[in-house]
């Protein structure tokens, strides 16, 4: 089955009713040329990197402007949306980096909460770290869709393989990988993580991100990007601004590649034996 996807990349702002509105505009142009499936990326909905300014405007899921947007475009366009994340208050005061999936009729299909806390420190002097202001999630996702099975990523997850082996094995024909990398970080990382959670997975992938200097300062690295089970970059963005990346995808091209390498199947549990070099060393 073929269909053809979309991944927005946006540059947002720290107003959530100005970003929806840009988010409302991106993805009725991705419909308009045929996008059966859109994706937005990492916070959609604010890129805010002070605290106070972030919690003054965020909302519970059920007030939040992002959410119900994208849930009117779903059904206005009858597509599946994606927000790739968003930030939505919880209960406890922390909050939560969440994706919400949207069917064409409007009604949400799934969310999935970000597991990976990005908490580093670069060497511009970048320091960031999400864990204190953000609860992360415990449960990979994957949702079945009429055109395929649709495993669930946010940004610095792309850095640890178990998930999106789990997915795999589960029956994900599409990864995704919705971002908001930093330049430094993307420049050196973003596009090989990218191909090689695709490539030895045997799946799509789809990844919006966010590009350029933002309102608060912060400047991320764009390259949206949609790539094939072979690794093969299908259709990418510049590092800069607005833009839409589309490409049909053609999930056949997923059994074709997992037969030629199935990896997945060829998989063995093993032990893990450590050697000190002192107790087992060869005399001389």
């Amino acid at each position: 089955m073929t269909f053809k996807v979309a991944a927005i990349q946006m540059c947002s702002g720290v107003d959530p009713d100005q970003n929806a509105a840009d988010m409302a505009r991106l993805v009725r142009e991705a419909a308009s040329q045929g996008a059966v499936y859109v994706q937005t990326p990492e916070m959609t909905g604010a890129v805010q990197k002070d605290r106070a300014g972030l919690m003054a405007v965020l909302k519970d899921e059920a007030n939040d402007v992002i959410v119900s947007t994208a849930r009117e475009l779903a059904r206005e366009l009858g597509i599946h949306v994606h927000v790739g994340s968003t930030a939505i208050a919880l209960d406890d005061g922390k909050i939560a980096n969440r994706g919400f999936l949207f069917a064409p009729d409007g009604n949400r299909i799934c969310t999935y909460d970000k597991i990976h806390m990005f908490d580093v420190d670069l060497d511009n002097g970048e320091s960031w770290r999400e864990s204190a202001v953000y609860r992360p999630g415990g449960e990979a996702r994957v949702a079945e869709l009429p055109f395929g099975k649709l495993g669930f990523a946010i940004c610095y997850d792309v850095r640890f393989p178990a998930l999106f082996r789990t997915e795999a094995v589960a029956g994900a024909d599409v990864l995704t990988v919705p971002a908001a990398f930093t330049r430094q970080t993307g420049e050196a990382h973003w596009e090989v993580l990218l191909r090689a959670r695709a490539i030895e997975n045997g799946a799509f992938l789809v990844a919006a991100a966010q590009a350029g200097v933002h309102e608060d300062g912060r400047e991320t690295f764009g390259h949206s990007m949609i790539i094939d089970p072979w690794g093969k970059v299908l259709a990418s963005a510049g590092g800069s601004g607005e833009a839409i990346v589309i490409a049909d995808i053609d999930v056949d091209q997923v059994k074709a590649a997992r037969a030629k390498i199935p990896n997945l199947k060829n998989a063995r549990d093993f032990t893990l034996d450590t050697v000190a070099a002192e107790a087992k060393g060869v005399a001389a």
